[in-house]
């Protein structure tokens, strides 16, 4: 089941507020941050120009916040160099995402920003 329109304003609020906070608007052309919902899931990434083509964009995935609808609660995932998704373990399944963000925000362990 898809969001509903709450979720999506507390998501947007939230995830979108980081987002802004991690984008210089100076900068917005070569470097920011964005998020799009897929599912039960908001993907934060990176976009930039791309490295061979500057007229195309492209993005490089940091963080997935999971929705556990059942459980009512929210999972962080990394984004290794496996190109896959792990379940960033540190921290806790929670109900409030902005804990979540705030660890991404932190990176204590330089797993989003390196």
């Amino acid at each position: 089941m898809a969001f509903n329109e709450l979720e999506l304003k507390r998501i947007k609020k939230t995830v979108g507020d980081f987002c802004r906070r991690h984008t210089r608007p100076e900068l917005v052309h070569e470097l920011r941050l964005g998020y799009e919902i897929a599912g039960q899931s908001v993907v934060v990434f990176e976009e930039r120009p791309d490295w061979w083509d500057a007229a195309q964009r492209m993005r490089n995935p940091l963080a997935k916040f999971r929705f556990v609808r059942t459980s009512g609660s929210w999972n962080l995932y990394w984004h290794r160099a496996d190109l896959k998704w792990h379940r960033y373990q540190p921290a806790a399944p929670t109900s409030d995402l902005a804990a979540l963000v705030e660890i991404v925000e932190r990176d204590e362990c330089g797993a989003f920003f390196g």
